[in-house]
């Protein structure tokens, strides 16, 4: 971006509250310009990190069972282990 320039008036008395209000000016640009460049860059740091939960999303969608799959979800990759090992060998009545 580039600095504005301002031509000198030739009475001195009037110069200066511009010259001041311009410095005060080029100073509040420079902060926005900044700010600008910070919310730029956790921009670009929040569409990676969103990509990357789309991936995992979607690794993990992808291991899921067909829906006519009566087995039970597994999606940590843990072999499963039954809670109370006498209750594994009985057959179930429902």
């Amino acid at each position: 971006m580039t600095e504005y320039t301002p031509q000198v008036p030739s009475d001195p008395a009037e110069s200066d509250p511009i010259a001041a209000s311009l410095q005060r000016l080029s100073k509040k640009i420079r902060l926005i310009s900044d700010a600008v460049k910070a919310l730029h860059q956790d921009r670009s740091q929040l569409e990676t990190k969103i990509d990357d939960a789309q991936k995992r999303i979607q690794h993990i969608l992808s291991r899921l069972p067909e829906q006519s799959d009566g087995r039970q979800l597994n999606l940590l990759g843990e072999p499963a282990t039954p809670t109370n090992p006498e209750d594994d060998n009985e057959p179930t009545t429902h």
